[in-house]
């Protein structure tokens, strides 16, 4: 009988060398940021929300899918990124089976059908299709990167029809993040950025001449037709088809005030309001403008220190309706103050951060596209959220990521740094500053 053999130090030091091989890429950094945000969230939905049943509660649920959410975090921070560039078809075919489901069997809430009930647990489509929009994207232009104006078309085409399932749905501040993510995604795949303003002029033109309507803003016909002159001459001179390419531009941008009255009239009425609250908030301040009002007298009365955790008066009163999930910065100005606030917008800054400094270091350009599609998707949210609680951006109801109360979005951010950190890890740089 053969003797049982021991393991030499030096096979158990190897063994270990592997493992901590297999991790020294792992970017701890962009972790430790996103639980530093997720228990500042957490804290805030505590103190926001107070009288459930602790089983019931809302910080208790997020405190639990964030530690579902950091099992797939890591899990998917081992798998090479690069398996998933063969899945993005069967990736981008799920997402739009998620989002037409919706529209069959969704759960109604706050004017939407957004969320599938599967087994008493609510879960929304639209969050995790981000995810699939980027894998989906970073794919596309991984193979085929923008080197012609024609190439545009493309992405566009792809990203036509998960956009109009959530328009429908409605839900028109994750549509926002779907053009964002794109135009991103095709600025850092080669896109030049006054092809990048071209696709938006005809967006731009509609937003100008609807402002004209106001009786005070009347002069804004004017910068709609010089805008209109402007884009055309820019189509002139940066596409290759010139004269083609300014009348078409042209064209585009004059008709934009026509059809960007037709898109107004497709707004639900809500959506309607809250656009023209976001102009003046004091027109209705018991009505459409009393979360904005609401949301500004709370981040004001933090002061520099706040006024403790679990006593803000707005906030424990509940003046602020949705405060732990689409309000949650102002509950964070209130009792955290400015230190408070600045400490979350500087967590947001080193988040973006070693997200560039990873999507320039990937090896490829399908783990850069990844990095990039995710930064513009929590940069976007992260700007819109905080900017329509101070207002300087319309109510559009997405939340902060990490922040706001939500277990698909939280689970969808989870997954998306888990797909960074992959991307971080098989990297061949051994730093990111070489």
């Amino acid at each position: 009988m053969a003797l049982a053999q021991t393991r030499s130090p030096q096979s158990q030091w190897k063994k270990f060398w592997q493992v901590f091989a297999a991790w020294r890429e792992f970017d701890g950094i962009l972790l430790l940021t996103v639980l530093a945000l997720t228990g500042i969230g957490i804290l805030a939905i505590h103190s926001t929300v107070r009288e459930r049943p602790l089983i019931s509660s809302y910080w208790l649920q997020q405190l639990i899918m964030a530690g579902i959410g950091l099992v797939p975090l890591l899990i998917l921070a081992r798998i090479p990124y690069e398996r998933f560039l063969r899945w993005h078809w069967f990736t981008y075919f799920l997402t739009l089976a998620g989002l037409t489901a919706v529209l069959f069997f969704g759960t109604a809430g706050g004017g939407a059908e957004r969320w599938i009930s599967i087994a008493g647990i609510h879960i929304q489509p639209s969050e995790f299709a981000k995810l699939g929009v980027i894998l989906t994207l970073a794919a596309l232009l991984h193979h085929w990167p923008i080197k012609y104006f024609s190439q545009i078309w493309v992405a566009v085409a792809v990203i036509t029809p998960p956009w109009l399932l959530i328009f429908l749905q409605p839900n028109l501040g994750t549509a926002l993040v779907f053009v964002v993510i794109l135009l991103t995604m095709l600025y850092w795949a080669g896109a030049k950025g006054s092809w990048i303003l071209l696709l938006l002029s005809p967006g731009v033109g509609a937003i100008l001449y609807g402002l004209h309507n106001r009786p005070e803003l009347s002069w804004m016909l004017w910068v709609w037709l010089i805008w209109c002159l402007g884009m055309a001459g820019l189509a002139a001179w940066r596409l290759p088809w010139r004269w083609t390419g300014a009348l078409t531009f042209g064209v585009m941008n004059l008709l934009s005030g026509q059809l960007g009255q037709v898109a107004w009239h497709f707004l639900k009425p809500y959506q309607r309001r809250r656009l023209e609250i976001f102009i003046d908030p004091a027109q209705e301040p018991w009505g459409s403008g009393y979360h904005l009002i609401q949301s500004r007298i709370a981040i004001g009365a933090g002061g520099l220190w706040g006024r403790g955790w679990q006593q803000g008066t707005q906030t424990q009163l509940d003046f602020i309706p949705e405060q732990h999930t689409d309000f949650i910065f102002s509950a964070i100005g209130e009792e955290m103050g400015f230190f408070g606030s600045l400490t979350v917008l500087i967590l947001i800054w080193i988040l973006c951060v070693r997200l560039i400094l990873i999507a320039q270091a990937a090896r490829d350009n399908f783990g850069s596209l990844i990095a990039v599609g995710v930064l513009a998707m929590i940069l976007f949210q992260s700007v819109v959220n905080i900017g329509m609680t101070i207002g300087l951006a319309p109510i559009t109801g997405l939340p902060l990521p990490f922040l706001s109360y939500g277990r698909s979005a939280l689970l969808t951010n989870f997954l998306a740094v888990g797909l960074v950190e992959s991307v971080a890890i098989h990297r061949q740089r051994t730093t990111f500053f070489t």
